[in-house]
Order: structure tokens, then sequence, then C-alpha cells
């Protein structure tokens, strides 16, 4: 089967979003999934919640804190954000719903409303097989260029 052409695949937004609930509160995503798709479905009917299409891509959530982004369609932020608001428990256990950002990826939301940094790699040249070559560090591991691909090593290997 073929991929559909770029100006007709669906078109998403990731809304970050934070979540606070007791620290005895036992949360999962499927939990959270299910409920934000009542809440939805209530809000906004079958027809509109379909329209919306609602996903829970990351969860975490431990000692009464967590996390999580939310996939909703491009133009159906704000009726993500309503259905959001409608959340205050899951299974029984009380919680507190904010969005902290929109993003059009999911590791731009990440990025800016999640804290989680890009990992920090610089250009350096190593001696790898008897030549030196350009590579990109990253912390312990180095890729090598090597023709037209990388190869993958460590510190230690240049050393």
């Amino acid at each position: 089967m073929k991929h559909l052409p770029k100006h007709l695949r669906p078109r998403w937004r990731y809304l970050a979003v934070g979540l606070e609930g007791w620290p005895d509160a036992d949360l999962d995503r499927g939990d959270f999934q299910r409920e934000l798709w009542y809440a939805g479905q209530n809000l906004l009917g079958d027809a509109g919640s379909a329209d919306a299409d609602l996903t829970v891509l990351d969860f975490e959530f431990a000692d009464g804190t967590g996390e999580t982004i939310v996939r909703a369609r491009h133009g159906h932020v704000t009726e993500a954000r309503a259905a959001l608001a409608c959340l205050d428990a899951i299974d029984g256990d009380e919680i507190a719903v904010r969005v902290r950002g929109v993003s059009g990826t999911i590791r731009a939301c990440e990025e800016k409303y999640l804290g989680r940094a890009p990992e920090a790699s610089q250009e350096r040249t190593v001696a790898f097989e008897g030549a030196e070559r350009p590579a990109a560090a990253r912390e312990k591991l180095v890729d090598v260029r090597v023709g037209s691909a990388f190869v993958g090593a460590t510190d230690l290997d240049f050393e």
C-alpha cells in the first residue's frame, strides 16, 4: 500500500499536558486515554470526538506528578483543551490537568514544554581505521562518518 502524498496526510498538533494528583494515585496511560475519550465524547459528541481524534502518545506519572503528550487534529486544539479541562478524576483518583503548550511536532513539544532538552552533540575529527574522519560526539557515544554512512563507537575506542 502506498503512502498518501504530503498534502493529503492529516496534520496534527501536540499538547503538552502537566498532571498533578495525590501521592498515592496510581494512573497509567490506558486509564488516562479512556477518560479523555469519554470526556471528548460527552463534550463534543460522537462525530466531534472522532473528528478531533484525541490520542495520548507519551505518558509518565509517579509520586503524584506527571506529564503527557496528547495528539489532536489540526484545527481542533480548542476542543482538545476543553476535553482536557473536563478531566477531574481518573479511576477515582482526583487529578489536576494543565495544558503547558501546543506544538506542531512531538520533538518541539518535548523540548519547549516538557523540559526535555535535546541531546547536545559536537562535531570533531577522530582517528578511526588509520585515518582522520569527521564524527558527531554525544556524551560517551561517537558516530564516525565512514563514506556515506556512520559507524557507532564510544570514547573508549579512541583513547
